[in-house]
């Protein structure tokens, strides 16, 4: 294929802010065609009500997510962070070696946290990319910073996924519903882990063997300045962030000791997280040097995350959610229903691109169907989580950071992250229909 046909198939596919205007406009003729009016105000206005009240919605969510976002960015750009980050340059010696390594760290780290895997995998292309343009190595940067975003395919079955976390937390909105679901029976499931598995080890080969194609965007089109890896950091300890973050890291050993797996929740991610940070950081300035970096990171999100919840809203109060939902259930069985439920997350997440937020109009639907049906409470969570992280891989929202870091469009990796899908989305079925 060539640069010039190359270059015009990539021009078609919309910036991330285009795609979810786009999108909204979509919903909201789609809610104007299949939905009705039952009040007396002009439907479209509703509509755009609807829309409005989406935003207000998802507020505390929104700034959960933010909080997980900044903090794993700023741990991901700590001083000892960064000393991890040169060991593994020092080991990666050839582009394929590159992809595997990036493709690995991505995976194993947002299985731990989204925001950290994320921005680590997003820091650590874009040090391999220095480094290759510096020594005038041929690399398939596009490719490399594709499987830095791998880890989004199995953040939602990892320990931030928002689904599973939500139904672990005490007051949940579906607690008289399900009641209390511990992460016993979604994160740690052995249905979940053996898909982790599948994952860690079928992405890097397939990456492996994506390196070896010839036809690729040379490294010389970006703008990749050698740069010094660590930040400029002021090593006198400041013994109060310290003090401080100590205390926070005990109070969240506290309350998992004490109440176990069901413990662990978005806001116990985010206190261990925000422990974390006050440790690793030398000083309060240093530590605040660092958050406005990881907020400039998040930026894009910030002012994205109002739109889709904007169509969340849309989706959920003119009740198109639930006539696309109840289509679905409508030609489901026990056998068929986990399925079904996945392929309806990954298509929901093109218009909700937020865990939580698909899990907040999603969830009541798919939790009475399966319990009509008979079909396992914590096995349609995980069939939820699996759809929507799934189709992460060709919606770029969670993707800002990562090409803000790396310099790279959206464009340049969907070719890559394509086939990735596929390969996440045959493992997906295979573990729902098994276990």
């Amino acid at each position: 294929m060539s640069k010039k046909i190359q270059k015009s198939k990539m021009s078609i596919i919309p910036s991330p802010l285009a795609l979810a205007i786009g999108l909204s406009i979509f919903v909201f003729v789609l809610a104007l065609l299949f939905t009705k009016n039952n009040s007396t105000v002009f439907y479209p206005l509703q509509i755009l009500t609807f829309f409005q009240k989406g935003i207000w919605d998802l507020l505390a969510f929104a700034m959960q997510m933010t909080l997980i976002l900044v903090l794993g960015n700023v741990l991901a750009i700590s001083s000892p962070v960064q000393k991890i980050l040169k060991v593994i340059l020092k080991r990666i010696d050839s582009p394929s070696k590159a992809v595997v390594t990036t493709a690995i760290v991505s995976i194993l780290l947002a299985y731990f946290n989204w925001g950290l895997g994320l921005i680590f995998s997003a820091l650590l292309a874009r040090a391999i990319g220095e480094e290759a343009k510096y020594k005038n190595i041929n690399l398939n940067y596009p490719l490399l910073v594709a499987v830095a975003y791998t880890g989004m395919m199995v953040w939602h079955g990892g320990i931030s996924g928002s689904a599973p976390l939500k139904v672990a937390t005490s007051g949940h909105f579906l607690e008289d519903k399900i009641g209390i679901v511990s992460v016993g029976d979604t994160i740690f499931s052995q249905m979940n882990i053996v898909l982790f598995f599948i994952i860690l080890i079928s992405v890097p080969i397939l990456a492996f063997a994506l390196s070896k194609r010839k036809n690729f965007v040379q490294l010389q089109e970006f703008n990749l300045e050698k740069s010094s890896l660590s930040k400029s950091i002021n090593h006198k300890r400041n013994y109060l962030g310290l003090f401080f973050g100590i205390m926070l890291l005990v109070m969240g050993i506290y309350l998992l000791v004490i109440n176990g797996l069901s413990a662990i929740n978005i806001n116990l991610v985010n206190l261990f997280l925000l422990a974390l940070v006050f440790i690793v950081y030398p000083e309060l300035a240093s530590l605040m040097k660092a958050v406005d970096s990881a907020i400039s990171n998040a930026s894009g999100i910030m002012i994205q995350f109002p739109i889709y919840a904007g169509i969340m809203g849309i989706l959920k109060y003119s009740g198109l959610i639930v006539i696309f939902t109840n289509q679905l259930i409508e030609i489901s069985n026990p056998t068929t229903f986990p399925i079904y439920s996945f392929i309806s997350a990954a298509i929901v997440n093109f218009f909700v691109p937020s865990g939580g937020g698909q899990w907040a109009i999603q969830g009541p639907i798919l939790m009475d169907a399966a319990m009509s049906i008979g079909v396992s409470v914590p096995k349609t969570i995980m069939a939820l989580a699996y759809g929507d992280q799934i189709t992460n891989m060709i919606q770029p929202f969670w993707a800002i950071p990562l090409l803000s870091i790396t310099g790279v469009k959206a464009k340049q990796i969907i070719p890559y992250t394509v086939p990735i899908m596929i390969v996440g989305t045959l493992a997906s079925l295979l573990v729902l229909i098994l276990f």
